[in-house]
């Protein structure tokens, strides 16, 4: 193995991914990725990793709209043919369901993009080892 392929496989995407999932470090899956709601920390708090580099800019989002379509979208069609609740009831229950999930996933995937960032060394994640 040459010395660059060495120095692309010691950030593989997977865990990367699934740390960022958690909310968690792309490097060490211990320190907190956010300070706030969806303010990332400047440096991971466990192993002082940088994080101030990301670019997620309108990935999470789209991601999170994507989810939340296709999941509201069999939602609907359940619904329908199971129950035929009132339309007013299925409007009023799957707009909750939409802003709930839409909130429980938008750091999830937020976090993901962070990581896969991290993990590929986009944005100046590469200069700090």
């Amino acid at each position: 193995m040459s010395n660059a392929e060495a120095h692309i496989d010691d950030r593989p995407t997977k865990p990367a991914m699934l740390r960022g999932l958690r909310c968690k470090c792309p490097s060490c899956g211990e320190g907190r990725l956010f300070v706030k709601y969806l303010k990332v920390a400047d440096t991971c708090p466990s192993c002082d990793e940088e994080l101030f580099h990301h670019r997620a800019d309108d990935g999470p989002a789209y991601l999170t709209i994507l989810l939340v379509g296709h999941i509201l979208g069999f939602v609907i069609h359940f619904m329908w043919v199971q129950f035929r609740p009132e339309p007013w009831v299925m409007a009023t229950s799957l707009t909750i369901g939409a802003v709930a999930l839409s909130l429980y996933l938008l750091p999830r995937m937020k976090g993901m993009v962070v990581a896969i960032q991290w993990a590929r060394r986009m944005h100046g994640f590469g200069h700090n080892g």
